[in-house]
């Protein structure tokens, strides 16, 4: 089982919209068994909150379910859990490697990366602005989300000889 935990400050914008991206992902390429996705903030302004009105809306408009979602801070365990923990911006990469111990280092990243055609590596937080930054929070976690789960399906062992049993397209359902 490979574990991808996704971070921002808050945990109801961005990280629980690529949640939902990636386990909708996961679930249509038939590996929730090998693949677990979860989010979590650097911060507890939200803690136990459903995520922002504006990403539900938008996540059900695009087929994404994000429903059991509830706003958590990361904690001590989750650097040993998961395999991969992936931030949104700088300011919470910076955070999570000042928290996490020394051999846990590696596993933290961002989610955004140079090639995934945004021409940034931070997606913005929308929290303040209108619902044209929550649509590009969502584009930019379709985009990432393919691109690290594809990536989670070729580094697991026991997908080496399983290919994805349907192909990633732009439609959630």
């Amino acid at each position: 089982m490979k574990r991808i935990l996704f971070v921002c400050m808050g945990n109801i914008c961005r990280s629980p919209a690529a949640e939902g991206v990636a386990r909708a992902l996961v679930m249509r390429t038939g590996f929730a068994s090998s693949i677990e996705v979860a989010s979590a903030g650097t911060h507890a302004y939200h803690e136990g909150e459903t995520p922002d009105p504006r990403v539900r809306q938008i996540a059900s408009a695009r087929g994404y379910d994000l429903k059991g979602i509830r706003a958590r801070r990361i904690t001590g365990s989750d650097f040993e859990r998961f395999d991969r923990i992936l931030a949104m911006d700088l300011q919470n990469l910076e955070f999570l490697k000042r928290r996490c111990l020394p051999e846990h280092v590696g596993k933290i990243g961002l989610f955004l990366a140079h090639d995934d055609g945004f021409g940034v590596t931070e997606v913005p937080d929308p929290y303040y602005g209108n619902s044209e930054g929550f649509e590009r929070v969502f584009d930019m976690c379709e985009v990432a989300a393919r691109r690290v789960i594809s990536e989670t399906i070729t580094s697991c062992p026991s997908t080496q000889s399983d290919p994805p049993t349907r192909a990633f397209s732009d439609n959630p359902s």
